[in-house]
């Protein structure tokens, strides 16, 4: 067969870098091909998975209400990278910045403690869809879908790590309100933008040493969580997710909230299970539960991480295990019923390069799966023929993916490549290295700790 090599003159207004890209795309296409993988409908696949960008990312899991209590909960950020979102108008324009970098339509998920109140202190129990109507407004303006969070951590009520298994029924009511608070927020937003927000309850509660009773906090939080699910809402406008952990800073040696605990909730209920990547054992992957969750709830929420020894909240990158997770979506066919979110929070980096790097590599694990001869390889294996599934799964990894993936972020009109971070330097040096008062007065185009080179 001839190879079709496209003329660097074929477009006079593509510059010699996009025509080498379009170049390597046209000899990626082919490669593929020969195996047969359709590139094209991989790429209209690909425009239509979005992924949930976590607003926390930007801030530090701040968020604005000020109450000045530590993030708690297990939660810890670490690094004083400059430039920190700190209004909500900052981190729209973070986002908006970040996604103009990422090819594709996403959603953004928003904690509860995100809300909007004019300066003044709103109870948590007591927030309603009103306290969100600027990111509402927003998110419709930029075509973005949003998802929820109650916010069960930072809060004078959670400071001695229980909430809805809080053993006070008072402490547990206001934790309860909060929830059911949530829920109507959640609903509002799925119906304003016209798609269901995933609205995803996890709590802290745990402890740092082994507790003589298991079964009674777990008794409690399954009766608060009855009573939070307990108003049906439109199917159409929430979806209602809860999540596991397996344990936190200040809950080591018992979780509530444990993956057993969820998963025969979740099933019972017929709840959204969410897992979380880097909430398991750092010799456990979440790769392989999704079939077996999937057997018995009717969809999965992901929260995609990275642990690193004890720490689960770093930067996602195109790991063994992230692509095992999108291998899975994409073979099982689950991506109807799977809801791709992020969680992570690096303070040592630029914030928005966090954003980009994880959710690009989410992106390109996707792409990945969805560019496997996955019709070859399900014959090999009802075949019998093992040493074929084999010899195609090794040969598949030096497939030119990179010239797909550098191809997809030009015709989605984002950078290609590195590239992108030419521009994140450009909005560092012009945007975020004018939050920091202590940087006003460093000469131009030098960010002090930055780490990144002009």
């Amino acid at each position: 067969m001839a190879l079709h090599r496209p003329s660097p003159t074929s477009n006079p207004n593509m510059s010699p870098a996009n025509t080498s890209i379009e170049m390597a795309f046209q000899l990626a296409n082919e490669r593929y091909s020969s195996v047969g993988v359709d590139v094209d409908s991989a790429l209209k696949k690909i425009a239509t998975i979005p992924v949930s960008l976590h607003c926390w990312q930007g801030d530090d899991v701040g968020g604005f209400e000020n109450s000045g209590n530590e993030i708690g909960g297990g939660l810890a950020v670490t690094g004083r990278y400059p430039g920190k979102a700190r209004t909500a108008d900052e981190l729209r324009a973070d986002i908006q910045f970040a996604l103009s970098l990422i090819p594709g339509t996403h959603r953004l998920n928003l904690h509860a403690s995100y809300a909007e109140t004019n300066g003044r202190r709103i109870e948590r129990n007591e927030l309603t869809p009103s306290h969100f109507q600027n990111w509402i407004h927003w998110a419709r303006e930029q075509k973005l879908g949003l998802d929820f969070n109650p916010t069960y951590f930072a809060h004078e009520k959670a400071a001695d790590g229980f909430t809805l298994a809080h053993p006070d029924r008072g402490i547990r009511q206001f934790w309860i309100e909060h929830g059911i608070a949530c829920r109507h927020i959640a609903a509002a937003m799925g119906k304003a933008q016209g798609t269901p927000c995933v609205n995803n309850i996890w709590i802290p509660d745990g402890m740092k040493d082994s507790p003589i009773d298991r079964k009674i906090p777990r008794a409690i939080l399954t009766e608060s969580l009855d009573l939070i699910f307990a108003e049906p809402l439109p199917a159409t406008h929430i979806i209602d997710a809860v999540e596991c952990k397996l344990f936190g800073l200040g809950s080591e040696s018992y979780v509530v909230g444990s993956h057993e605990f969820y998963l025969g909730y979740a099933i019972t209920r017929q709840k959204v299970l969410c897992l979380d990547a880097g909430h398991f054992h750092p010799t456990e992957t979440i790769s392989d539960k999704i079939s077996s969750v999937l057997a018995w709830v009717p969809q999965l929420l992901l929260h995609v991480s990275r642990g690193v020894r004890w720490d689960s909240d770093h930067v996602v990158i195109l790991t063994d295990e992230l692509q095992a997770i999108a291998q899975e979506l994409v073979r099982g066919s689950f991506l109807d019923r799977v809801h791709v979110g992020l969680d992570f929070f690096d303070a040592s980096i630029n914030r928005i390069a966090a954003w980009v790097i994880g959710t690009r590599c989410m992106l390109k694990a996707l792409m990945m799966a969805l560019l496997e001869p996955i019709s070859m390889l399900r014959q090999f294996e009802r075949d019998g023929d093992f040493t074929s599934r084999l010899s195609m799964l090794e040969e598949i990894k030096t497939l030119p993916f990179g010239a797909v993936w550098d191809w997809y972020c030009l015709t989605s009109g984002v950078p290609a490549g590195p590239a992108w971070m030419e521009q994140v330097r450009e909005y560092e040096r012009t945007v975020l290295s004018l939050r920091d008062s202590s940087l006003a007065s460093s000469p131009p185009g030098s960010v002090p700790g930055s780490g990144l080179a002009r």
